[in-house]
Protein backbone atom coordinates (compact mmCIF):
# COMPACT_ATOMS: atom_id res chain seq x y z
CA UNK A 1 0.00 0.00 0.00
CA UNK A 2 1.67 3.22 -1.09
CA UNK A 3 1.77 6.31 1.22
CA UNK A 4 -0.55 9.15 0.91
CA UNK A 5 0.96 12.70 0.23
CA UNK A 6 -0.24 15.15 2.91
CA UNK A 7 -0.03 18.65 3.72
CA UNK A 8 -0.62 21.14 6.44
CA UNK A 9 -4.34 21.96 7.26
CA UNK A 10 -3.38 25.06 6.99
CA UNK A 11 -2.34 24.93 3.53
CA UNK A 12 -5.53 22.45 2.71
CA UNK A 13 -7.64 25.38 4.26
CA UNK A 14 -5.74 27.80 1.98
CA UNK A 15 -6.29 25.81 -1.15
CA UNK A 16 -9.88 25.41 -0.53
CA UNK A 17 -10.17 28.99 -0.08
CA UNK A 18 -8.93 29.96 -3.38
CA UNK A 19 -11.56 27.43 -5.09
CA UNK A 20 -13.93 29.06 -3.22
CA UNK A 21 -12.88 33.00 -3.66
CA UNK A 22 -12.60 31.70 -7.63
CA UNK A 23 -16.34 30.03 -7.50
CA UNK A 24 -18.27 33.00 -6.14
CA UNK A 25 -16.04 35.34 -8.16
CA UNK A 26 -17.26 33.60 -11.30
CA UNK A 27 -21.14 33.40 -10.09
CA UNK A 28 -20.77 37.12 -9.20
CA UNK A 29 -20.05 37.97 -12.99
CA UNK A 30 -23.28 36.18 -14.30
CA UNK A 31 -25.64 39.93 -13.45
CA UNK A 32 -28.45 37.79 -15.25
CA UNK A 33 -28.64 35.07 -13.01
CA UNK A 34 -29.32 37.54 -9.88
CA UNK A 35 -27.99 35.44 -7.06
CA UNK A 36 -28.44 36.33 -3.59
CA UNK A 37 -25.87 36.15 -1.34
CA UNK A 38 -26.68 32.54 -0.35
CA UNK A 39 -26.56 31.11 -3.78
CA UNK A 40 -22.90 32.27 -4.25
CA UNK A 41 -22.02 31.38 -0.91
CA UNK A 42 -23.14 27.89 -2.18
CA UNK A 43 -21.46 27.93 -5.54
CA UNK A 44 -18.27 29.40 -3.95
CA UNK A 45 -18.46 26.09 -0.69
CA UNK A 46 -19.21 23.94 -4.08
CA UNK A 47 -16.04 24.84 -6.07
CA UNK A 48 -13.76 25.18 -3.24
CA UNK A 49 -15.02 21.70 -1.91
CA UNK A 50 -16.52 19.68 -4.21
CA UNK A 51 -13.35 18.10 -5.34
CA UNK A 52 -12.25 17.00 -2.45
CA UNK A 53 -15.65 15.69 -1.58
CA UNK A 54 -15.90 13.69 -5.38
CA UNK A 55 -13.01 12.00 -4.06
CA UNK A 56 -14.08 11.07 -0.74
CA UNK A 57 -16.93 9.64 -2.22
CA UNK A 58 -15.28 7.86 -5.27
CA UNK A 59 -13.04 6.34 -2.18
CA UNK A 60 -16.59 5.23 0.08
CA UNK A 61 -14.53 7.39 2.79
CA UNK A 62 -15.60 10.17 5.50
CA UNK A 63 -15.34 13.49 3.40
CA UNK A 64 -12.30 15.17 4.79
CA UNK A 65 -14.50 18.48 5.00
CA UNK A 66 -16.75 16.90 7.38
CA UNK A 67 -14.46 15.63 10.32
CA UNK A 68 -13.25 19.45 11.27
CA UNK A 69 -14.90 22.67 11.87
CA UNK A 70 -12.92 24.22 9.59
CA UNK A 71 -13.31 23.73 6.33
CA UNK A 72 -17.20 25.27 5.72
CA UNK A 73 -16.43 28.18 7.66
CA UNK A 74 -13.61 28.85 5.23
CA UNK A 75 -15.54 28.22 2.23
CA UNK A 76 -18.06 30.47 2.73
CA UNK A 77 -16.02 32.96 3.88
CA UNK A 78 -13.88 32.53 0.97
CA UNK A 79 -16.94 32.57 -1.33
CA UNK A 80 -18.78 35.68 0.00
CA UNK A 81 -15.21 37.72 -0.14
CA UNK A 82 -14.64 36.43 -3.53
CA UNK A 83 -18.58 38.32 -4.69
CA UNK A 84 -17.79 41.64 -2.73
CA UNK A 85 -14.54 42.28 -3.16
CA UNK A 86 -14.69 40.77 -6.76
CA UNK A 87 -13.51 44.13 -8.69
CA UNK A 88 -10.22 44.27 -6.17
CA UNK A 89 -9.54 40.56 -6.57
CA UNK A 90 -10.10 40.60 -10.80
CA UNK A 91 -6.90 43.16 -10.18
CA UNK A 92 -5.01 40.36 -8.78
CA UNK A 93 -5.43 38.06 -12.01
CA UNK A 94 -1.78 36.87 -12.14
CA UNK A 95 -1.54 35.58 -8.59
CA UNK A 96 -5.12 34.28 -9.05
CA UNK A 97 -4.08 32.09 -11.59
CA UNK A 98 -0.72 31.15 -10.10
CA UNK A 99 -2.78 29.97 -7.03
CA UNK A 100 -5.02 27.90 -8.56
CA UNK A 101 -2.90 26.57 -10.47
CA UNK A 102 -0.80 25.79 -7.52
CA UNK A 103 -4.45 24.21 -5.98
CA UNK A 104 -5.27 22.02 -9.35
CA UNK A 105 -1.82 20.63 -8.30
CA UNK A 106 -2.28 19.98 -4.65
CA UNK A 107 -5.61 18.68 -5.16
CA UNK A 108 -4.42 16.26 -7.79
CA UNK A 109 -1.79 14.93 -5.86
CA UNK A 110 -3.70 14.80 -3.18
CA UNK A 111 -5.99 12.56 -4.59
CA UNK A 112 -3.86 10.40 -6.32
CA UNK A 113 -1.92 9.40 -3.50
CA UNK A 114 -4.64 8.96 -1.26
CA UNK A 115 -6.33 6.50 -3.84
CA UNK A 116 -2.74 4.48 -3.88
CA UNK A 117 -3.39 4.35 -0.18
CA UNK A 118 -6.52 2.80 -0.52
CA UNK A 119 -5.40 0.36 -2.45
CA UNK A 120 -6.66 1.29 -5.89
CA UNK A 121 -4.45 0.40 -9.21
CA UNK A 122 -2.94 2.94 -10.83
CA UNK A 123 -5.30 4.06 -13.45
CA UNK A 124 -7.98 4.36 -11.62
CA UNK A 125 -5.94 6.37 -8.80
CA UNK A 126 -5.10 9.08 -11.51
CA UNK A 127 -8.89 9.11 -12.38
CA UNK A 128 -9.40 10.12 -9.10
CA UNK A 129 -6.72 12.68 -8.60
CA UNK A 130 -8.09 14.26 -11.82
CA UNK A 131 -11.61 14.75 -10.49
CA UNK A 132 -10.30 15.89 -7.29
CA UNK A 133 -8.33 18.15 -9.06
CA UNK A 134 -10.99 19.54 -11.44
CA UNK A 135 -14.51 18.09 -9.54
CA UNK A 136 -15.41 21.59 -7.82
CA UNK A 137 -15.57 23.62 -11.39
CA UNK A 138 -17.44 20.93 -12.80
CA UNK A 139 -20.00 20.86 -9.77
CA UNK A 140 -19.78 24.66 -10.06
CA UNK A 141 -20.79 24.65 -13.89
CA UNK A 142 -23.66 21.95 -13.07
CA UNK A 143 -25.09 24.71 -10.40
CA UNK A 144 -24.93 27.65 -12.70
CA UNK A 145 -26.64 25.36 -15.92
CA UNK A 146 -23.64 26.11 -18.00
CA UNK A 147 -21.79 23.48 -20.24
CA UNK A 148 -19.35 21.97 -18.19
CA UNK A 149 -15.88 23.55 -18.62
CA UNK A 150 -14.26 19.34 -18.97
CA UNK A 151 -16.36 19.26 -21.97
CA UNK A 152 -15.60 22.51 -24.18
CA UNK A 153 -12.68 24.30 -25.16
CA UNK A 154 -10.97 25.47 -22.13
CA UNK A 155 -7.05 26.04 -21.08
CA UNK A 156 -6.32 22.47 -20.52
CA UNK A 157 -6.57 22.43 -16.61
CA UNK A 158 -8.04 18.61 -16.65
CA UNK A 159 -4.93 17.73 -19.04
CA UNK A 160 -2.69 18.99 -16.82
CA UNK A 161 -3.92 17.43 -13.74
CA UNK A 162 -3.90 14.29 -15.64
CA UNK A 163 -0.13 14.74 -16.28
CA UNK A 164 0.71 16.03 -13.36
CA UNK A 165 -1.26 12.67 -11.86
CA UNK A 166 0.26 9.99 -14.40
CA UNK A 167 3.75 11.64 -13.26
CA UNK A 168 2.98 10.85 -9.74
CA UNK A 169 2.18 7.61 -10.70
CA UNK A 170 4.86 6.51 -12.38
CA UNK A 171 7.63 8.66 -10.15
CA UNK A 172 6.09 5.70 -7.37
CA UNK A 173 6.56 3.18 -9.63
CA UNK A 174 10.44 4.30 -10.19
CA UNK A 175 10.87 3.90 -6.61
CA UNK A 176 10.78 8.21 -5.85
CA UNK A 177 9.33 8.70 -2.52
CA UNK A 178 6.21 10.51 -2.69
CA UNK A 179 7.28 13.80 -1.39
CA UNK A 180 9.40 13.91 -4.28
CA UNK A 181 6.69 12.19 -7.13
CA UNK A 182 4.28 15.13 -5.14
CA UNK A 183 6.48 17.85 -5.88
CA UNK A 184 6.88 16.79 -9.38
CA UNK A 185 3.06 16.15 -10.06
CA UNK A 186 1.97 19.80 -8.25
CA UNK A 187 4.89 21.44 -10.50
CA UNK A 188 4.22 19.63 -14.07
CA UNK A 189 0.36 20.41 -13.33
CA UNK A 190 1.03 24.67 -12.70
CA UNK A 191 3.34 24.25 -15.79
CA UNK A 192 1.24 23.01 -18.11
CA UNK A 193 -2.01 25.14 -16.46
CA UNK A 194 -0.17 28.39 -16.48
CA UNK A 195 1.14 28.12 -20.30
CA UNK A 196 -2.14 27.45 -21.49
CA UNK A 197 -3.54 30.18 -19.90
CA UNK A 198 -0.66 32.68 -21.18
CA UNK A 199 -0.38 31.01 -24.95
CA UNK A 200 -4.80 30.21 -24.92
CA UNK A 201 -3.36 26.46 -25.57
CA UNK A 202 -6.69 24.05 -25.85
CA UNK A 203 -7.69 20.76 -27.59
CA UNK A 204 -8.68 20.60 -30.54
CA UNK A 205 -12.59 20.91 -31.01
CA UNK A 206 -14.59 18.31 -31.69
CA UNK A 207 -15.03 18.16 -34.93
CA UNK A 208 -17.41 15.09 -37.60
CA UNK A 209 -15.26 12.89 -39.98
CA UNK A 210 -16.08 13.88 -43.23
CA UNK A 211 -16.08 11.53 -46.06
CA UNK A 212 -13.20 12.56 -49.09
CA UNK A 213 -15.13 13.39 -52.46
CA UNK A 214 -14.70 10.70 -54.90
Amino acid sequence: MAASFAIPLWADLAAVAIGSLQGAMFAGGFRDRRLDLLGVAIIGVATGLGGGLLRDILLVSTPVALRTNWYLPTAVVAALLGMLLQQLFSRLGVAIAILDALTIGLFGAIGTSKALAFGLPEVPAVFVGVIAAVGGSVLRDLLLNLPIALMHVGSLYAVAAGVGTVLLVAGLRAGIPIQGAAIACVAATMIIRLLAVRFGWSLPEQRPLRRRPA
